[in-house]
C-alpha cells in the first residue's frame, strides 16, 4: 500500500474506534478504497459493517464530516504513560472464603495459625 495516497494514514494500525470517527470525513471514493482495502487484508466483520453503514448514508445524502481525516490519530499522540492511580489508593485485597464456609473469611496462608 502506498502510505503517501492511501486515505487514511497508519491505516493498519488504528483501532476500530478511531476508523468509526475517521471514516465519516471520507468522501464515496475514498471510502469505497479503504473499504476495499479492509476486505482485501484484515476482514474484521466490526470494521466492515461500520464502513458499509457509512456508504449507505452517503448514498442517503449525507455528506463527509468537516476535518481533518489525514490528522496524526489518537493512538499516535503523546500521552502521559503509566497509571495516574497511586497503590496507596488500591482497595484492600479480598479474599474468597474458604471452601464449604461462609461465614468465615478466606486468609492467605501466611496469615493462617497453625
Amino acid at each position: 500500500m502506498q502510505e503517501q495516497d492511501f486515505p487514511l494514514p497508519d491505516y493498519d494500525q488504528l483501532s476500530t474506534g478511531s476508523l468509526q470517527h475517521m471514516v465519516r470525513s471520507l468522501g464515496r471514493d475514498e471510502l469505497t478504497r479503504v473499504l476495499d482495502y479492509e476486505q482485501e487484508h484484515n476482514n474484521r466483520p466490526q470494521v466492515v459493517e461500520i464502513m458499509t453503514q457509512r456508504l449507505e448514508e452517503l448514498d442517503r445524502g449525507a455528506e463527509p464530516a468537516p476535518g481533518e481525516h489525514r490528522a496524526q490519530p489518537a493512538e499516535a499522540q503523546d500521552s502521559a504513560k503509566g497509571s495516574p492511580v497511586a497503590p496507596s489508593g488500591s482497595p484492600q485485597p479480598m479474599h474468597p472464603p474458604r471452601h464449604g464456609n461462609q461465614e468465615t473469611p478466606g486468609k492467605p496462608k501466611g496469615e493462617r495459625p497453625f
